[in-house]
């Protein structure tokens, strides 16, 4: 059974634009692995400055993604999130159901 969740990161700052895209790509396919998610709606914040800084980056591109996820899908996806390079930070949260 599948959940409704929020998937708020950061990525990586970089000239090329397509790398950014490439990365949001990335993140979709996980969520979307095994067909145990549907990615619902992306909503691209763009670049923004950070609070602080992090791995020498000072700006960072903002994504909200809604997605409903199966919950076992969690622990890989929340692997693959921590272990890639481009996404600098975060946050995984299941909304108040009204």
């Amino acid at each position: 059974m599948r959940h409704q969740y929020e998937l708020t990161f950061i990525v990586r700052i970089d000239p090329n634009e397509e790398v950014i895209n490439n990365a949001i790509t990335q993140v979709q396919a996980w969520v979307e692995a095994e067909e145990r998610g549907q990615v619902t709606k992306i909503d691209r914040w763009g670049r923004r400055k950070l609070a602080y800084e992090i791995d020498k980056q000072r700006d960072g591109f903002y994504v909200l993604m809604n997605a409903e996820i199966d919950p076992q899908n969690l622990p890989e996806l929340e692997r693959n999130l921590r272990l890639s390079p481009s996404v600098l930070r975060y946050l995984l949260i299941r909304p108040d159901r009204p």
